[in-house]
C-alpha cells in the first residue's frame, strides 16, 4: 500500500479478524488497524496526512522514505 511516497506492510490478525498497518523504511513509527481492506486504506491515508499536519504544526521536516538507493557519483 502506497500513499505520497509512503509504504505500509500490512497484516491480518485471525483471532482478533483486525488488519495492522505500519508505515515502512522511515525512522518515526506510524501504526494503524481496521476491520476491512476499504477502512484501512482510509486509515493509511488518514495517518500519513495527520503526520504530515503534526509536521507542519509544529515546523519541522517529515521524514522521508528510504529508497535503498544510494548514490555513488
Amino acid at each position: 500500500m502506497k500513499y505520497k511516497g509512503y509504504s505500509a506492510a500490512l497484516s491480518f490478525d485471525v483471532e482478533a479478524r483486525v488488519f495492522h498497518g505500519e508505515v515502512v523504511d522511515t525512522r518515526v513509527v506510524i501504526v494503524f488497524e481496521a476491520d476491512s481492506v476499504e477502512q484501512l486504506e482510509k486509515e493509511f491515508r488518514f495517518s500519513i496526512d495527520d503526520y504530515l499536519a503534526a509536521c507542519a504544526e509544529r515546523g519541522r521536516t517529515p521524514d522521508q522514505t528510504f529508497s535503498g538507493h544510494v548514490p555513488l557519483d
